[in-house]
């Protein structure tokens, strides 16, 4: 039965059914097959897999961050990214970057990063000379940021099924989340050192205070939320619904760049934005269930640490299965599928499930750019009539290879992961 399982799962991805009927007719059709269970614990568990009070923070966060986009905070954080850096060697590249980590501690969303700031970046990219793979490579992967960088939905949800503390993971994935941004800022430095493309000016004098005052309003959301959250004032979900009120606050009084029409799109996004995401949560959590009813999520934890004794050896498998599955399915349903079995494996092995959960957050954010299923592949087309699946597929991978470097770094490094929630959180 488990082949048949199997089979269909594999059968109903390739043949390019929706990711959420996937989980769930792969479920029912072998519950149909074995005939020992109603088909009416699907439904249950669609709802089950929802009803978390952590859960609620993601519509909150998606939403702030559109209230921000809308409201004009990405074209200052972008202004603000090139006064830094943009006067050295790969600037216009490293601008990228560091407003992809700016505008991921608003947003908490990769695809949303990637439309933010590419938007504005990839024809400047072009026209400084970088090409188009390198301009689109380093918009797609830069954009997967937004799920490593604090408040990430991902991690909401991997802390959702294993119960780990939501705060302590958004101050932990600080460090990862520089630590993975940096490699693709290097690999900026190097090509355009490599194919001698020129610098940007320096900053008139009074620029770059004038962009920071600017821009200040907008980079108070991650102060609010994490400031809030370790000062003890409120849980991480209350922590969300704040920043919807600072969001809206910034956007319809302080910027005042947008209509209330505007910005009344911007939540009617939203609410499309969660409904996809919850769907795929609920069918996820369906497929969780049905993986640990009939065994197979014993099973498989007991494979892998059949494999080997040595953390060392049991992490890298643990990257490799990771990684094949984001080139499948997006990040969130991969921590509700295999976060709870992983955790499992984790704590045998002795690493810290806060660890564990970077780790899983990196490699989903990898799989956000990988082919065949990347989301931000395909994201990528809305950055002009001319991109192609194709040329996004191939600008793409050699950040691949960069992020499985970070991925490696983060890993074996915990201390990258884990020095600052132990700062924060005594007894970690």
């Amino acid at each position: 039965m488990t082949s048949i399982f199997l089979g269909t799962l594999a059968t109903l991805v390739a043949i390019g059914v929706p990711v959420f009927l996937v989980l769930v007719a792969a479920v029912a059709i072998a519950m149909w097959l074995e005939g020992g269970m109603p088909l009416a614990i699907i439904a249950e568990r669609l709802f089950a897999g929802l009803d978390k009070f952590s859960l609620m923070a993601i519509p909150f966060f998606i939403l702030t961050g559109n209230l921000m986009n809308v409201g004009g905070l990405s074209r200052r954080l972008v202004h603000l990214a090139d006064l830094l850096v943009g006067r050295v060697t790969g600037g216009l590249g490293i601008t990228t970057v560091c407003s992809s980590m700016f505008f991921g501690a608003i947003s908490g969303s990769s695809p949303a990063t990637v439309i933010a700031v590419g938007t504005m970046l990839y024809p400047s990219l072009l026209k400084a000379g970088y090409g188009r793979p390198f301009s689109l490579g380093v918009v797609i992967a830069s954009g997967s940021l937004g799920i490593i960088i604090p408040p990430s939905i991902v991690m909401i949800v991997y802390a959702a099924v294993t119960g780990v503390s939501v705060g302590a993971l958004f101050i932990a994935g600080i460090g990862a989340g520089i630590v993975y941004g940096l490699c693709f800022m290097a690999y900026a430095y190097y090509y355009a050192w490599r194919h001698d493309i020129p610098r940007g000016a320096a900053p008139k004098k009074g620029a770059l205070w004038a962009s920071a005052k600017d821009a200040s309003w907008g980079l108070g959301v991650p102060l609010v939320v994490l400031g809030g959250i370790y000062a003890g004032l409120f849980t991480p979900t209350e922590a969300a619904a704040v920043s919807v009120v600072y969001a809206l606050f910034v956007s319809a009084v302080i910027y005042r760049e947008k209509s209330i029409a505007e910005l009344w799109g911007s939540i009617l996004e939203s609410a499309a934005q969660t409904a996809q995401i919850m769907i795929i949560l609920a069918s996820a959590s369906v497929l969780s269930w049905y993986l640990t009813a009939n065994g197979l999520a014993l099973a498989t934890t007991e494979a892998i640490l059949s494999l080997s004794s040595n953390p060392v050896m049991i992490l890298m498998l643990i990257n490799v299965a990771v990684l094949i599955a984001g080139m499948l399915i997006d990040a969130a349903s991969i921590m509700v599928i295999l976060g709870p079995l992983l955790y499992k494996v984790g704590m045998h092995i002795g690493v810290d499930p806060i660890h564990l959960g970077i780790i899983l957050t990196v490699n989903g954010a990898i799989g956000m750019y990988t082919p065949p299923f990347g989301l931000n592949l395909f994201v990528a087309s809305s950055l002009g009539k001319d991109v192609t699946y194709g040329q996004a597929v191939y600008g793409s991978l050699p950040f691949i290879l960069l992020g499985i470097i970070g991925l490696i770094i983060v890993t074996y490094v915990p201390a990258i992961s884990m020095w600052l929630p132990q700062q924060v959180y005594q007894g970690l």
